[in-house]
């Protein structure tokens, strides 16, 4: 478990995306869509730093 925490602003800037279902300074709950297409991108080879930033799940 990490115990990093979400600063207001990437609380805004994550509640914004479209594959976050719920984000608080303690933890994202991501979409069913996105569960998917993390699962299936990983298992073609993608790495998951790359299918983070590819639906724009960059912080810090």
């Amino acid at each position: 478990m990490s115990k990093k925490m979400f600063t207001a602003g990437e609380v805004k800037q994550l509640s914004a995306n479209p594959y976050v279902k719920s984000v608080s300074t303690k933890g994202i709950t991501y979409t069913d869509e996105f569960k998917q297409f993390f699962i299936s991108s990983n298992q073609q080879g993608r790495l998951p730093r790359d299918i983070f930033e590819v639906c724009g799940l960059t912080y810090r």
